[in-house]
């Protein structure tokens, strides 16, 4: 008989792909425990076991010929601590849900990523970030994880408890155990506002142009078409501490109606984009979490490199620029600011993020990468852990200061290996 038949933690018959339909998750079955109780019982039997987040990654990190387990069914806590400003929240829960509710207590998140779709322990597993000079990724705002480790046991580690550990458990790319639960702090709820603005001069793409703009709000995205200027700037402001940019910024103008980022699609699921304050949690992100952001034709690869080199970065890519325009939606550029967190791709480092969303053209994308790669090379890229690269591993282990550190902590919590898979077996060595 099968797990799936055997099983008494509500297994399904297959994982299914990702959102954008480029990853086949597995063969299955995918696991589905409605308590930590069945969770814990589940990995004690379990061999191998990966965790499935809302299959929003690009890259094949949570792929296995394995089970798989999702903790999308298990009760979606919130517990909220206004007075010490954290929520302690289960890990499939979404950030855009959990955002509503803090805000009905007058409390918001540090940061929020542009999709509000994903969940709060795959996002952090991950290094997924949002934008601004001063805001750090989204993992930054844990301050404790529940996780259930292999042969089942349940352990929870925090910053204070657990110090010299803690910055290697966070970003964890799903190898240390199934979080179930995440403390994170809160920012009093802030109004913000959000204006785009169109057509940037070609003269401003200089680093201190660059810079200008990447800080005339709390967060702040530029899309461009490796056409040399940047064609639409989103800039999210705090109403109380940030001046409304003028009409004319830059050479470039505001635009007076509602714009996707991906040329001649709605933007129906965008966040508003009049800069009328409203809460962060609908102004932060690009989308609105009752939509679904595009149809998922596509793939995504980005890069992380010194925030002071992002002008030398694009320059540096430009002679691919007729070669790129056939395979891109659109290009992003955001900040991240630097962390301490071992496999965070923002480790001690100030970081510019270079986004490409391409067209659903695996194999055309897969060609280019390693030219795009190979140019970047002079400016140390980190690729994101959950987004689509071909550099070696030994390339990118050497980018992390802490590496055998975290290899370190992997062996003392699963020397077994009960949560790999072929994508961190590659990376990361089995």
């Amino acid at each position: 008989m099968t797990s799936a038949e055997t099983s008494p933690d509500h297994a399904l018959e297959v994982p299914g792909h990702s959102w954008s339909g480029t990853v086949d998750y597995g063969p299955g079955p995918l696991h589905a425990p409605t308590s930590v109780a069945e969770l814990q019982a589940l990995v004690g039997r379990s061999e191998r076991l990966r965790a499935l987040g809302t299959r929003h990654s690009f890259s094949e990190i949570a792929a296995s010929t394995a089970d798989l387990v999702t903790v999308t069914r298990m009760p979606a806590d919130i517990e909220i601590d206004t007075a010490a400003r954290t929520v302690r929240v289960a890990g499939g829960v979404r950030y855009g849900k959990l955002a509503v509710a803090l805000h009905a207590q007058g409390l918001q998140l540090p940061n929020m990523g542009s999709l509000p779709h994903i969940s709060v322990a795959g996002a952090s597993a991950t290094g997924t970030h949002g934008s601004g000079d001063r805001r750090r990724s989204l993992a930054c705002a844990v301050r404790s994880i529940e996780l259930v480790t292999a042969g089942g046991d349940l352990l929870t580690l925090s910053r204070e408890a657990d110090p010299e550990i803690f910055d290697g458990a966070v970003i964890a790319l799903g190898t240390l155990g199934i979080v179930t639960h995440l403390t994170l702090d809160l920012d009093p709820a802030a109004a913000m506002r959000q204006s785009v603005h169109l057509d940037l001069s070609p003269e401003h793409m200089d680093q201190d142009d660059l810079s200008t703009m990447l800080a005339a709000g709390t967060s702040v995205s530029l899309f461009h078409r490796w056409d040399g200027h940047i064609t639409q700037a989103w800039v999210k402001q705090l109403v109380d501490d940030e001046e409304p940019l003028p009409p004319q910024w830059l050479g470039g103008h505001r635009s007076e109606h509602p714009i996707h980022p991906l040329p001649g699609v709605s933007a129906e699921p965008c966040t508003d984009q009049t800069g009328e304050p409203g809460p962060a949690h609908e102004r932060l992100p690009h989308f609105r979490l009752e939509f679904s952001p595009s149809s998922g034709e596509e793939i995504q690869s980005e890069y992380f490199v010194a925030r002071e080199d992002v002008a030398a970065a694009l320059a540096a890519l430009m002679p691919l620029a007729e070669r790129i325009q056939p395979l891109l939606h659109a290009s992003e550029v955001r900040t991240v600011a630097a962390d301490g967190l071992w496999l965070s791709p923002a480790h001690q480092r100030d970081s510019a993020c270079l986004h490409f969303t391409w067209r659903r053209m695996p194999e055309q994308v897969t060609a280019l990468l390693p030219e795009v790669e190979e140019r970047l090379a002079p400016f140390a890229p980190r690729p994101h852990w959950g987004k689509v690269f071909t550099l070696a591993p030994e390339q990118v282990r050497a980018q992390y200061p802490h590496m055998e550190d975290f290899l370190a902590l992997r062996d003392r919590l699963d020397p077994g290996r009960t949560f790999t898979n072929a994508y961190v077996d590659r990376l990361l060595g089995e």
